[in-house]
């Protein structure tokens, strides 16, 4: 760290702590040349994790607009705000382990749509018929047919 008063190269750290909101480190140096104190503030940089839109474009990923998508999709079903915190950190989990630190739509929104078949079926179908924009009946039909024959394939 170089001296703001003498560009010295050389210092010592005096004192370390963390600042009020806890999110970066506050450090007093004093510099090795001139003996003149100052402060430095360290944070962690983050590279933030991406989404790859269906049109190429690029987004911070974000999780409340996963869990607002979550909520809209189990509105007034049984399904508690605790599973959809699970849906959303397993979603984050997912992004998190992505060499690139980015994942597509796509990817994101079948790994949501797979626990959301496990929770609810009625809020799979909610979430799907937006995700997939079902253009007709016959497409929310089709959707509900497989659903249907793998509900029969469990039972048998």
């Amino acid at each position: 760290m170089k001296c703001p008063y003498c560009g010295f190269g050389q210092d010592r750290v005096v004192d370390s702590r963390e600042s009020k909101e806890a999110d970066s480190i506050r450090r007093r140096r004093e510099c090795e040349s001139c003996s003149r104190r100052f402060t430095t503030y360290e944070r962690i940089d983050e590279i933030p994790y991406m989404v790859v839109k269906k049109d190429g474009r690029r987004e911070r990923f974000d999780r409340q607009k996963v869990l607002s998508g979550l909520l809209r999709a189990c509105e007034k079903r049984p399904v508690s705000s605790g599973q959809l915190e699970k849906v959303v950190d397993a979603t984050e989990g997912f992004l998190v382990d992505a060499p690139e630190r980015e994942r597509t739509t796509a990817e994101i929104g079948e790994l949501i749509m797979e626990h959301l078949k496990r929770l609810d079926t009625v809020a799979y179908i909610r979430f799907a018929s937006v995700y997939r924009d079902f253009k007709d009946v016959n497409e929310f039909k089709e959707e509900l047919e497989g659903l249907l024959a793998s509900h029969g394939k469990k039972k048998s």
